[in-house]
């Protein structure tokens, strides 16, 4: 990635393969490159060398409108920041998203993800209305909506206290457990990363080979 001193090799020579349908959590230290990973799959960041495929595409050399459009229909994204839009209530939170995705009855759909993350009875709530956690069940909501074939998610509890953590991740999993959804999780949790098929250690911007599963 560049910088003002110059290329920065933040990432090198990862090889990594996630099935379809497959929980990966992603561990290391920080500054170990777990986050620079996420941005390059959901094509945040362009890598400046090797390829990504997802879901049989090959997306390396897409422009920004057509990673724009795979990201609405293909990739949903959780933050540790809920990043929802202060002026819209949660059910617009998650019904603009698919709206500029094309799909139809983006409300019907918006307001059956809420209530499968229990906010039916906030749907009208803007997010300085909601808890930590209702804002991050919101942004659960919005990322799942869509069906995505891949879901992203750093650090998802990083702001929430602890029962309200677990009880966004066990949503997280309820929902990717139900959709069949392709799960990266970035955690410095490792009894959550436990809860994935199989961790991914990262060193120094590559797969740590020597630390085992």
């Amino acid at each position: 990635m560049p910088s003002a001193a110059g290329p920065v090799n933040i990432l090198r020579g990862i090889d990594l393969d996630i099935g379809r349908g497959e929980a990966v959590g992603l561990v290391g230290p920080s500054g170990s490159g777990k986050t620079s990973l996420l941005m390059v799959l959901a094509g945040l960041e362009r890598a400046t060398s090797g390829s990504i495929v997802l879901d049989g595409r090959e997306i390396t050399g897409l422009n920004e409108d057509a990673l724009a459009a795979l990201r609405r229909q293909r990739i949903g994204i959780v933050f540790q920041a809920f990043h929802l839009i202060p002026t819209m209530t949660a059910l617009e939170n998650v019904a603009v998203p698919l709206e500029l995705a094309g799909a139809p009855n983006a409300d019907a759909r918006a307001r059956a993800a809420l209530e499968a993350v229990g906010l039916g009875h906030r749907l009208t709530h803007l997010p300085g209305q909601l808890s930590g956690g209702e804002q991050q069940r919101v942004a659960l909501a919005r990322a799942f909506a869509p069906e995505p074939a891949l879901l992203l998610a750093d650090e998802p509890t990083g702001n929430l206290d602890h029962a309200t953590g677990e009880t966004v991740i066990d949503l997280l999993f309820a929902l990717r457990q139900r959709t069949g959804t392709t799960l990266l999780l970035i955690t410095h949790d490792r009894d959550l990363a436990a809860r994935c098929d199989r961790q991914v250690h990262l060193s120094d911007g590559q797969v740590d080979a020597a630390v085992v599963a």
